[in-house]
């Protein structure tokens, strides 16, 4: 169905990501590195980033929305990799803890614009990866909602379906999006997507 595609193409691409920025660790070397993974894995829209600079975990979180893990999941990301590049994003708050940390990051752009994301990362054979979509800090209700109609409308969704969309989204708790944007594998999609399928074809 074309609306399973536009909500796996919307909620569960690569998390991408750029850095402009960072905050403080006890290592500039890992602070500096984490920084450059992250951009990386934001701007390039080179699908090398779906394993060079994104841990199997990560992808599975974020490529997974159809029950994809391993390759496939891998698959997913390098395909879609190029699709929802955020166009700038202020990282912060990077903590270092041996070979797992933690940054904060303010999105500008693509469907998590102004969001501020938390991102948890790791150090596989001397590289930081993307681990862990950890969560939406200072959740921006109406960002997100603009975000995701802006992102169904570039994909040439119907105004219908858009306009039915946003009511879905209205519909829903703060709470219940933030979950729905963690998991979109959950029935957070059917609840938001379901009333709107004859909008989108087949």
């Amino acid at each position: 169905m074309r609306a399973a595609k536009v909500i796996l193409a919307l909620c569960v691409l690569p998390f991408v990501l750029g850095a402009c920025g960072a905050g403080s660790s006890n290592n500039s070397a890992d602070e500096d590195q984490i920084t450059k993974a992250i951009e990386f894995d934001a701007t390039s829209g080179d699908p090398k980033a779906c394993t060079e600079v994104q841990t199997q975990r990560f992808t599975d979180q974020t490529s997974g929305g159809s029950g994809l893990t391993g390759q496939a999941a891998v698959q997913s990301c390098e395909k879609d990799a190029a699709s929802s590049v955020a166009d700038k994003v202020e990282v912060s708050d990077i903590n270092v803890d041996g070979s797992s940390a933690t940054a904060k990051a303010a999105v500008t752009g693509s469907v998590f614009d102004g969001q501020t994301i938390d991102i948890g990362l790791v150090k596989e054979n001397g590289q930081w990866k993307l681990d862990e979509f950890k969560g939406v800090e200072d959740f921006n209700r109406e960002a997100m909602i603009s975000g995701v109609t802006r992102e169904l409308s570039k994909e040439g969704v119907p105004t219908q379906g858009v306009d039915c969309v946003k009511t879905q989204l209205d519909k829903q708790t703060d709470d219940q999006l933030k979950a729905f944007f963690l998991d979109p594998n959950s029935t957070g999609a059917q609840t938001i997507f379901g009333p709107c399928q004859q909008f989108f074809g087949k």
